[in-house]
């Protein structure tokens, strides 16, 4: 069968198929080029689930206040989040995924810091900035910035800022220079430590009993009788949440509680741990990276908007994954356009105020921000100020 298209035929076939070629594309893929792609990492399953939860409701409420408020010059932020399931294989398998698939310029995550350094080489070598908003690890930052790693920046306290502020104001605000020491058996809690006794000869502090216990461990009665006995003037102790209460009952059955406080970590702010044990929790002193009673009015702002989208109050996880977002976010406008390597050269000058106030970089890509310090009084966590610490980095 012989076809035979007409010379006006032809035209309007010609006109319309330019049409098609050189018509705006509006599909899914052609938007995605116009966004700003940002990758999260946090445990969306497992143990920690729900703090990748906060993790997530926090970001995705900050890319949608920047989008409501016209993007970053016109540019929308892009979410994508991939589940590193709280553990280091799949926080490498969750990071390859956002950049291969999803083609990520910058990430957010993890939750753990063993996730965390797992995820290093692989945004290093890709040339993706990292910006992690919640591992307290000191390592992370020993080995960026200056120390290796060019594309990790934190921006979140390490174990070594907590121990540091809590054992100088224990010291010298408290008036306390002897310390026994109980805590968890993890390289969480003997990191700690040992960062509290990287400063306490400076602060002519002392450890008199030095004693860690096992996870599900529930009996520290020969522990706490030792430390009654021995002269220490408080409890140096980084533990877990849930054994808090069991310390804290046990140490009002040998009667320590009230003569010799709690210092270091365990919630002891949280409501909760204080009603189960309120003698031995007075007077503890903890510092925490942000709390929702923070007095400021971006911190205030924050908890407003976050209640009002998810009809919940927040954690930390959800406030600091949002500051980073809007952090990044600011990276990118001053940076000019959305250019990994002038994004990431803009992040290291950048002057950021945040809720806790303004953030600078240090050569290690560690950000320069303050932790809340508390103490325990008459039943309720008293906030003591804000507190800086400056790291005294090991030599390469």
């Amino acid at each position: 069968m012989n076809l035979r298209l007409s010379r006006r035929a032809f035209c309007l076939s010609t006109a319309f198929l330019s049409a098609l070629i050189f018509a705006p594309d509006f599909s899914p893929a052609a938007h995605a080029a116009d966004a700003i792609k940002l990758g999260v990492v946090a445990p969306m399953s497992g143990p920690n689930a729900r703090y990748g939860g906060f993790a997530m409701r926090g970001a995705e409420l900050a890319a949608k206040q920047i989008n409501e408020g016209g993007g970053i010059d016109g540019q929308q932020i892009e979410i994508s989040n991939a589940d590193s399931q709280g553990t280091p294989v799949e926080g490498v398998s969750a990071t390859r995924r956002l950049i291969d698939q999803n083609g990520v310029d910058y990430i957010i995550g993890d939750i753990s810091s063993s996730v965390t350094l797992a995820m290093q080489p692989v945004v290093e070598e890709a040339g993706v900035l990292l910006l992690n908003a919640a591992s307290s690890n000191p390592k992370i930052t020993y080995e960026a910035g200056v120390g290796g790693f060019k594309w990790t920046f934190r921006n979140y306290p390490t174990d070594e800022n907590r121990a540091l502020i809590v054992a100088k104001y224990a010291v010298e605000e408290r008036g306390l220079n002897k310390f026994a020491v109980l805590s968890v058996d993890s390289d969480y809690g003997r990191s700690a430590i040992e960062f509290t006794k990287k400063y306490l000869p400076d602060l002519k502090g002392e450890i008199v009993s030095e004693d860690y216990y096992k996870e599900g461990e529930v009996d520290f009665r020969s522990v706490l009788a030792k430390i009654r006995d021995n002269g220490a003037q408080a409890i140096i102790y980084y533990g877990l949440v849930d054994t808090t209460p069991i310390l804290g009952r046990q140490m009002m059955e040998l009667g320590l509680a009230g003569k010799i406080p709690l210092m270091g970590n365990g919630e002891f702010n949280a409501a909760s741990v204080i009603a189960s044990a309120p003698q031995a929790l007075e007077g503890a002193i903890e510092a925490a990276a942000w709390l929702p009673s923070w007095d400021s009015p971006k911190s205030k702002a924050f908890v407003e908007a976050y209640k009002a989208e998810y009809d919940e109050e927040p954690n930390n996880h959800a406030y600091v994954h949002w500051e980073a977002v809007h952090l990044l976010g600011q990276a990118v406008r001053e940076a000019g356009e959305n250019d990994r390597e002038k994004v990431r050269d803009a992040l290291a000058k950048i002057k950021y105020d945040s809720a806790m106030g303004e953030i600078t970089f240090d050569d290690h890509n560690q950000a320069r921000l303050p932790m809340i310090l508390l103490e325990i009084k008459d039943g309720k966590p008293v906030i003591k100020g804000a507190y800086h610490a400056e790291i005294d980095y090991p030599e390469n």
